[in-house]
C-alpha cells in the first residue's frame, strides 16, 4: 500500500535548503567559470564572458520551487459545485524537471486527477504544484508521490491519481544513449487505488 509522504512543512524544508550556507550569486557564477575552464574552454573569451551570470539565472528558475510551498497553493477551493460527483482530471501537463543525479534535464509530461469530496479547487492550480515540485532537483518516481501525495493532504478527496511519462537526458544524451526511451510512474491513492472501474476509467482517458 503506498504511503504518503512525511508531512514536514514545505516551506521550512525549502527555507532550511536555502539559508544553510547558501552561496552567493558571485560564488556560484565562479563556480560556473571553474567549469568552463574544467570542460577545456576560456571563460574569458567573447562567446563565454556572459555565460556564468547566464547560467546562474537560469538555475534560479529551474531551481524556483524550492522557494514555495505547493499546499499553499490548494488553500483556496470552493465547495459549491452543484453537487458536481466525477473525476477532475488535467491532461497533458508538459513537465519540465532536473534530474538530481546528473543535473540534466527531465521532460515529458503529466496526467492529475482527483475525485472531489465536498471541495474543488482551480484547475490551474494542480499545474502549479507539479511545478513547485519539479523545480526541485528530483527524482521522478518521487515528484510523482510529491505531486499526488500533497493533493490528498490538501484536499481530502476520495482519492488522486498522477501519471507521469517523461524521458531522461542522462539517459537519452549520455550513457546508454537511448533516445526513444520514456519512463512512466504513478500514483493512486483513496478511490483510483481501491476501484477499478475508476481506476480503468482514469487510464482509459488519459489513453494508458
Amino acid at each position: 500500500m503506498n504511503q504518503p509522504l512525511p508531512t514536514a512543512s514545505f516551506a521550512r524544508v525549502a527555507e532550511e535548503a536555502l539559508t544553510s550556507g547558501r552561496p552567493t550569486q558571485a560564488e556560484a557564477e565562479a563556480a560556473v567559470r571553474t567549469l568552463l575552464r574544467w570542460a577545456g574552454d576560456d571563460p574569458d573569451r567573447e562567446g563565454l564572458i556572459g555565460t556564468p551570470e547566464r547560467v546562474v539565472r537560469a538555475w534560479q528558475e529551474f531551481c524556483a520551487g524550492y522557494e514555495e510551498d505547493p499546499r499553499a497553493l490548494l488553500e483556496r477551493t470552493f465547495e459549491e459545485a452543484a453537487g458536481y460527483d466525477e473525476m477532475v482530471l488535467l491532461r497533458d501537463i508538459r513537465l519540465e524537471s532536473h534530474c538530481e543525479h546528473h543535473l540534466v534535464p527531465i521532460l515529458g509530461k503529466a496526467h492529475i486527477a482527483y475525485w472531489p469530496d465536498r471541495r474543488v479547487v482551480g484547475i490551474s492550480k494542480l499545474a502549479r504544484v507539479l511545478d513547485a515540485f519539479a523545480r526541485r532537483l528530483q527524482i521522478q518516481e518521487a515528484l510523482t508521490a510529491q505531486v499526488a501525495d500533497c493533493i490528498q493532504q490538501a484536499l481530502q478527496p476520495k482519492g488522486v491519481a498522477v501519471l507521469i511519462e517523461a524521458q531522461h537526458f542522462c539517459m537519452t544524451t549520455r550513457g546508454v544513449r537511448k533516445p526513444e526511451v520514456a519512463m512512466v510512474t504513478t500514483r493512486l491513492t483513496g478511490c483510483f487505488r481501491d476501484d477499478a472501474a475508476r481506476r480503468s476509467e482514469f487510464f482509459r482517458l488519459v489513453g494508458r
